[in-house]
């Protein structure tokens, strides 16, 4: 037996300085839906799984460093450009960049960390 065998909902947690920036970021903005709130941390719908926000995580103005935070919060998205272009126009800065593996679009939370869009018709992703 292994843990994957006994996985429910997979999440993920997110540390900020700026919770309440964040909380507004992630639900109001970038419209996740929110699950369920308790004392301290807030949960919000990812996917199939969710993304918890809570306190005590430090705040680098500008965006970290891959050295300073070693993971992006991926969004798989129909259309990159699309997605950029409803981002920007909540005013937040985009970097959309093309590979030949596929177009990425960057972007970071009010707390540094970085997120990032890639197109979902990518076939690596086609989990069925």
């Amino acid at each position: 037996m292994r843990l994957v065998d006994h996985l429910v909902t997979p999440g993920i947690i997110l540390f900020t300085q700026n919770f309440d920036a964040c909380v507004t970021f992630y639900r109001d903005t970038l419209g996740l839906q929110q699950w369920y709130e308790k004392p301290g941390l807030i949960c919000l719908r990812f996917g199939s799984g969710y993304l918890m926000i809570e306190g005590d995580g430090v705040a680098v103005p500008g965006g970290k460093s891959v050295a300073q935070n070693p993971n992006v919060l991926r969004f798989n998205v129909a259309d990159v450009r699309d997605a950029a272009a409803l981002v920007e126009k909540a005013g937040i800065a985009v970097t959309v960049s093309e590979y030949d593996w596929g177009t990425v679009g960057t972007f970071a939370d009010p707390d540094g960390n970085m997120c990032s869009m890639k197109n979902a018709d990518d076939p690596f992703f086609d989990l069925g």
